[in-house]
């Protein structure tokens, strides 16, 4: 299973050297990721509001491969690579086109509202499970 988010890099995103600052790359990916859980079904503030739980970014692994500039088009691709208990690992990439300019594994832990680590809520698991696409 492959999500798909578009997105243009707008003169905001880069530097002064006319390129994406680095740090807005996870900007990018942190919009396709709510997208893909979005697109899934998953309503984050009802999570919250319902079960307590909430997910939070525990580590980002980011290699910037190619420059992306301003009014590039570019695609964020997001895929579960692996599902723990209260863990959900994420591989995303930017491509412009078919080259790949950054690629990240993410992963994200599900925890209460005060900061402690929670279970993965079934209905989660159930819709995010590689096996399952």
């Amino acid at each position: 299973m492959t999500h798909r988010f578009a997105l243009r890099v707008y003169y905001e995103d880069t530097d002064l050297a006319g390129i994406v600052y680095y740090a807005n790359y996870l900007k990018f990916i942190e919009r396709a990721r709510t997208e893909f859980v979005r697109g899934l079904g998953v309503d984050q503030g009802r999570l919250r509001a319902e079960k307590g739980v909430v997910f939070a970014v525990r580590r980002v692994e980011a290699d910037y491969l190619r420059p992306a500039k301003f009014d590039d088009e570019l695609e964020v691709l997001t895929g579960v690579v692996s599902l723990g208990g209260a863990r959900i690992a994420l591989s995303q990439e930017v491509m412009r086109g078919a080259e790949r300019l950054f690629a990240a594994h993410v992963v994200l832990v599900c925890m209460t509202e005060d900061g402690h680590p929670a279970r993965l809520p079934p209905e989660i698991r159930a819709v995010l499970d590689p096996k399952r696409h």
